[in-house]
């Protein structure tokens, strides 16, 4: 059994409410695309600044068929300010239009997908193989470059059969 064997499969999100989509979205579903998540809260400076505007990038650049762009709306400070209601708002106002979910309430403050996913904050970014395996988890501004490294390697890697978490060890210099 080689490394990519060994990588876990990415868990299942908890979303309690979906936007930008007519039906709930689960990963099993998106089995055969890469899954790019965008975890984020609303009044989160670099969510706002870096993150989502990458993630709607994404969204514009890469084919529909292979990589399917989520946000995750993941709040873990001021819930009473970052209702649904608001997140609508907010969706409309900055023109986002990939679907977004919205991170199920945990126990702790701390909503369930980001405890399952042991996200540090937000922004996050979390990218998942056509196999459904996690392969990658960036915490704060993630370098765009690097990103799209990550999503091109792995969609036209057909199966996901490369290991892409540290692409620049292995490039080779002008």
């Amino acid at each position: 059994m080689n490394s990519i064997d060994q990588l876990p499969m990415a868990p299942e999100l908890s979303v309690s409410q979906w936007f930008n989509t007519d039906a709930p979205i689960t990963l099993a579903e998106l089995r055969g695309k890469v899954v790019v998540i965008e975890a984020f809260q609303m009044l989160c400076p670099g969510c706002v600044s870096h993150g989502l505007p990458q993630a709607q990038q994404i969204h514009a650049t890469f084919p529909k068929e292979d990589v399917a762009m989520l946000g995750l709306h993941t709040v873990f400070e001021h819930h009473d300010a970052m209702t649904p209601v608001s997140l609508k708002a907010f969706i409309h106002e900055y023109g986002l239009s990939f679907p977004i979910g919205v991170d199920e309430a945990g126990g702790n403050a701390i909503p369930k997908t980001m405890q399952t996913y042991a996200l540090r904050g937000t922004p996050s970014l979390i990218i998942i193989d056509r196999l459904g395996r996690l392969r990658a988890s960036h915490f704060g501004p993630a370098s765009d470059m690097k990103v799209a490294y990550q999503i091109a390697a792995l969609v036209h890697s057909g199966a996901a059969s490369k290991e892409v978490q540290n692409p620049v060890a292995s490039a080779t210099p002008c």
